[in-house]
C-alpha cells in the first residue's frame, strides 16, 4: 500500500492540480470569448507582422547577394568612357580607350591586387556556326584570371591559359547555353566552331553561378580576339580583385587605378565620365548597411506591435482578477498561497499569448512560403523570403517573455488581495 507521502502520490497530486488549473483557465476563456479573441488577435497580429517583416528583410538580403553573385564581391570594374571636362588645353568629348600597356602597368605598379584581366569583344554578338547549326552569341577576349573574377565554374575541359594568350591560339570556352544550342548533348570538347568566319576549337565548357545571361558567352584568348579585330591593342574593360577584402583597400586601389589612367590618357582625375569605375565591394557594403538598418527597423515595428498586444493581454488579466476577486479571497481563506495565485494568473496569460502567438507565427511563415513559390530563385531583387530557425526561436522566446510580462502585474495584484476584503466584495 502506497504512503500518502510517497513520490507516486505527490506526482498524482501535482498532475491533478495542473489539470484543475487548465480547466479553470479554459472556463475563464470560454466565459469571455470575444474579449479573449480580440486580445489574442492583437498578439497574433504582432507576431505575424514581425515574421513577415523579417521575411521581407531576408528576401531583400538574398536578392542582393544573388545580384552580386555574378562577380567577385571585392572586384573593381573599369570601363572606357568619354571626357566631360576640359583638361590641359584639350576639349571635352574625347573617347578614352584603355590599352594592354595600361593593364600591365596597373598589375606591376599598384600594390594589393590579386586577380586581373582585360576584356575585349564584340558586345553586339557574332554569328557562331557548328556544322549546320547557327546562332548569335557574345564573344569576350579575356585573360586567365577572368575565370575567378566572373565566378566561372568549369564543367568540362579547361579555361583560357597564359600559353593561349602568348601564342594567340584559336581556342574558346563556351557557356552552358552555347553548348545546349549548338551541340545538343554532344560532347563539345575538341570540336571546331566558326565565330564571325574564324575557326575556334572548343577546349572547355562552363556555367556561371550568378547570371543566366553569362551562360551565353564564348571566351577566347584576349590576344586572339584583338588579332582577329585588326590587330588592335585596345581593351574594353579592366577587371581586378583585391587581396584584402575591405572597403578601405578597394577604395584606395580604385582611386589609384583611376589616377594612373588619368595620367596615361591625359584627362582630369575628377572627371566622372572619362572612365566608369565600379567598386563592387563599396556598392555591396552600402546596400548591406541599408538592409541592416531596414532589418532593425522591422524588428522595432514588430516588437512595438507585440507590445501593443501585451498591453491588451495585461488589461484583460486585470479585468479577470477583478471579476474573480471573491473567488481568489475564498482560495486564500482555504490556504492558497500567494505563489499559487500568481502562478494561476500568469499561466492564463502565457496560455493566451502562447496560443495566439503560435497561430500568428504559423500564418506568417505560411505566407512567406506561399510568396516564395511565385518568386524566381535567381535574377530577382527580392528572392527566398524565409525566416531561419534562430529567428523563429527568438520569436518563440519573445512570446514566452511577453506572456509572463502580461500576467505579472495582474498576478501580483491578485496575490495582495486580503481574504476578508475579497469575501465582502460584491
Amino acid at each position: 500500500m502506497r504512503s500518502d507521502h510517497s513520490p507516486e502520490r505527490r506526482s498524482d497530486h501535482r498532475s491533478r492540480i495542473r489539470l484543475e488549473r487548465l480547466n479553470e483557465i479554459w472556463d475563464s476563456i470560454k466565459s469571455n470569448k470575444l474579449r479573449t479573441f480580440l486580445t489574442g488577435f492583437s498578439v497574433a497580429w504582432g507576431i505575424f507582422m514581425l515574421v513577415v517583416l523579417l521575411g521581407v528583410g531576408s528576401g531583400l538580403q538574398n536578392g542582393t547577394k544573388a545580384q552580386f553573385a555574378d562577380d567577385a564581391i571585392n572586384s573593381i570594374f573599369v570601363r572606357n568612357g568619354q571626357t566631360s571636362l576640359p583638361y590641359a588645353g584639350m576639349q571635352p568629348g574625347r573617347q578614352i580607350r584603355m590599352k594592354n600597356s595600361d593593364l600591365l602597368a596597373i598589375k606591376s605598379e599598384i600594390k594589393g591586387i590579386d586577380k586581373i584581366s582585360g576584356r575585349f569583344g564584340k558586345w553586339g554578338g557574332s554569328q557562331v556556326v557548328y556544322q549546320r547549326k547557327s546562332t548569335t552569341f557574345n564573344i569576350r577576349g579575356v585573360h586567365p584570371d577572368h575565370q575567378f573574377l566572373e565566378k566561372t565554374i568549369m564543367v568540362k575541359g579547361r579555361f583560357i591559359s597564359q600559353m593561349d594568350i602568348e601564342r594567340k591560339r584559336k581556342v574558346c570556352v563556351i557557356g552552358d547555353k552555347v553548348q545546349v544550342d549548338l551541340f545538343a548533348g554532344e560532347d563539345p570538347i575538341g570540336k571546331w566552331i566558326t565565330v564571325a568566319g574564324v575557326p575556334f576549337q572548343v577546349v572547355g565548357a562552363f556555367v556561371d553561378e550568378g547570371s543566366e545571361g553569362e551562360n551565353g558567352i564564348i571566351y577566347t584568348p584576349i590576344s586572339t580576339a584583338q588579332l582577329t579585330n585588326g590587330g588592335t591593342n585596345e581593351l574594353d574593360a579592366i577587371i581586378l580583385t583585391t587581396l584584402e577584402n575591405d572597403l578601405t583597400t578597394t577604395k584606395r586601389i580604385a582611386e589609384e587605378v583611376k589616377m594612373m589612367l588619368s595620367h596615361a590618357h591625359h584627362f582630369d582625375p575628377e572627371d566622372p565620365r572619362a572612365l566608369h569605375v565600379r567598386n563592387n565591394f563599396e556598392n555591396y557594403s552600402r546596400i548591406s548597411n541599408v538592409l541592416g538598418l531596414m532589418k532593425a527597423f522591422f524588428w522595432l515595428i514588430g516588437i512595438l506591435t507585440i507590445i501593443a498586444g501585451i498591453v491588451g493581454v495585461s488589461n484583460i488579466m486585470i479585468i479577470t482578477v477583478k471579476e474573480r476577486t471573491r473567488e481568489i479571497g475564498i482560495r486564500k481563506s482555504l490556504g492558497a498561497t500567494p505563489r499559487s495565485i500568481v502562478t494561476m494568473i500568469m499561466q492564463e496569460a502565457v496560455l493566451i499569448t502562447g496560443l495566439f502567438g503560435y497561430i500568428g507565427l504559423f500564418f506568417g511563415v505560411f505566407l512567406l512560403e506561399l510568396v516564395a513559390k511565385f518568386i524566381p530563385d535567381t535574377g530577382a531583387v527580392f528572392t527566398n523570403p524565409t525566416v531561419d530557425f534562430n529567428t523563429a526561436l527568438a520569436a518563440l522566446i519573445l512570446l514566452i517573455v511577453a506572456g509572463s510580462a502580461a500576467g505579472l502585474m495582474p498576478a501580483l495584484k491578485a496575490a495582495r488581495i486580503r481574504p476578508i476584503e475579497a469575501l465582502m466584495d460584491e
